[in-house]
């Protein structure tokens, strides 16, 4: 049997309450009585409080369809015939009780049962078909929500998929260019590529990990492209201590550090400085994440400066928002002094939330 949520019951009762009143009203006009409101009233609640109690709570005690959590086959039959009826017999013995008569002693009150009868009836299908609908529908709407998860699962891997390989052929095509200059170097290029890619690899297996690991991915990155670069390529990364274990998405940074590399400091003979730096920063009572990739290169493009198109960083923003909501940000300026700054932001309390 499955467990019983009580806060849905009582939600569930109190709009049965809420009805048994609307019928209560109907009755006082069907079934005139001198006490007025109040004979109804006791009547519709005492029956439909009794009809709700055997169907609502009574459908644990079978085993229920996952869709809507009631009784498949004749046993749903049984259970709406057994609870109208049930309700109708024992509310109406309350009911008696309370007011200090029987229903049955004289044919005016005969009557009067036979009209109850046929509103009980008619009520009990209805407000347990209510049920019934209200339960299905929020098993549909559960279906759905793990639908769009695992939706946005698919998404994420294949956008991890599609950078992967092309953050790899960017490396694999700076190896030839190294092994017909200087074979030694290229030598410890692959050796660092292999390293690089055992490690890629097993982060590669979760959507999110640590900032700590994001930055150890780019420092064993940037001493690969080093090896090729040589003196032309200094690098700084600086990460608080706080901020060490806040989960980040996969694979986010390298993107635009590798889009530091290629565009703004392979193209100068003198190279330049790739900076990453991580901060919060508090906008309205919300916290958000800043992480931020400085260069000192050729600065924007034509194309970048009018919002930044390439593959990677395209894929960067399509991830930050499936990853971090439709808040969060990745910008791309010129830095005063010179070359690119690309900000990443979101907020904290947000924060990643898809799994593998």
């Amino acid at each position: 049997m499955a467990p019983i949520d009580w806060v849905s019951k009582l939600r569930h009762l109190l709009q049965l309450i809420a009805f048994c009143l609307a019928i209560a009203a109907v009755l006082a006009v069907l079934l005139p009585n001198p006490r007025g409101y109040q004979v109804p009233l006791v009547y519709s609640l005492s029956i439909g409080g009794v009809t709700w109690a055997l169907s609502d709570l009574g459908r644990h005690l079978f085993r229920s369809s996952a869709e809507t959590g009631w009784p498949t086959g004749w046993r749903s039959g049984a259970l709406v015939a057994g609870s109208i009826l049930g309700g109708y017999l024992v509310g109406t013995v309350i009911a008696d009780a309370w007011f200090g008569w029987s229903s049955w002693d004289n044919t005016h009150s005969r009557n009067h049962m036979q009209v109850s009868l046929l509103v009980t009836v008619c009520a009990g299908l209805v407000g347990i078909y209510y049920f019934y609908s209200r339960g299905k529908a929020a098993y549909l709407e559960t279906k759905m929500v793990e639908a769009r998860r695992q939706a946005t699962e698919a998404r994420l891997k294949l956008l991890e998929a599609q950078l992967e390989p092309h953050m790899l052929f960017n490396t694999l095509a700076n190896l030839r260019a190294l092994i017909g200059s200087d074979p030694v170097r290229a030598q410890s290029m692959l050796d660092e590529l292999n390293a690089f890619l055992r490690a890629t690899l097993k982060a590669s297996r979760a959507a999110t990990h640590p900032l700590a690991a994001e930055y150890e991915r780019l420092r064993s990155y940037l001493e690969l492209i080093a090896i090729r670069m040589g003196p032309r390529l200094a690098y700084e990364l600086n990460l608080p201590a706080a901020l060490a274990d806040v989960p980040v998405p996969t694979l986010l940074l390298q993107p635009l550090v590798e889009n530091a590399v290629r565009h703004g400091l392979e193209p100068r003979v003198a190279g330049g400085r790739i900076e990453v730096g991580a901060r919060t920063d508090t906008r309205d009572g919300v916290e958000w994440l800043v992480l931020t990739v400085d260069d000192d290169g050729e600065g924007l493009s034509d194309a970048a400066a009018s919002g930044g198109s390439g593959f990677g960083l395209s894929h960067v923003r399509e991830r930050l928002t499936t990853l971090c909501g439709d808040d969060a940000r990745l910008d791309l300026a010129e830095r005063p002094g010179g070359g690119v700054r690309a900000t990443a932001t979101w907020r904290l309390a947000a924060g990643p939330s898809a799994t593998p």
